[in-house]
């Protein structure tokens, strides 16, 4: 297990609490297949803005939660929701968008979830935990440790 990192932007208490991989580009990150919690900031040293959980999800883990995102198929759960939500409030990027279609080059809702993943630039580091029980309790934990402006909807 790695150790904990002192990473500009989480708190010591949130740092404290599991042993948190490195920070690495959503798009691409090789993740285990374990259940656990993983934070997400927008940018290579940008602002946490998101915390999120996988529990088993058949075997897959925290490697089939964030694939799920990469590939555009979830745009209305989770951290796929806050991003698209972000991506459609900024006018350039809906603009880009609008000139697609209006091009007669209209995409795919899970090639405008990837658009928009790309937009965001996010970058995430992880814990690996015991189960998905543990990584909810974990989960819960940062959301109240740490001082982020939440992506996350109140749960």
């Amino acid at each position: 297990m790695p150790e904990p990192v002192d990473v500009e932007g989480i708190s010591q208490e949130v740092l404290g609490l599991a042993p948190w991989s490195e920070w690495v580009p959503l798009a691409g990150a090789e993740v285990p297949q374990m259940p656990g919690v993983y934070l997400a900031r927008q940018g290579a040293a940008g602002p946490l803005v998101y915390v999120g959980r996988a529990g088993e999800r058949q075997g897959k883990g925290l490697r089939g939660r964030l694939r799920r995102y990469t590939s555009g198929k979830a745009l209305a759960s989770g951290l796929g929701e806050a991003v698209f939500d972000r991506a459609l409030a900024d006018p350039q990027w809906l603009r880009e968008r609008l000139a697609e279609v209006e091009s007669g080059r209209p995409r795919r809702a899970t090639e405008w979830g990837k658009a928009a993943l790309a937009w965001a630039d996010l970058h995430v580091c992880w814990a690996v935990t015991e189960s998905g029980t543990a990584a909810k309790a974990l989960e819960k934990k940062v959301l109240v440790l740490n001082a982020a402006e939440w992506w996350n909807r109140a749960r």
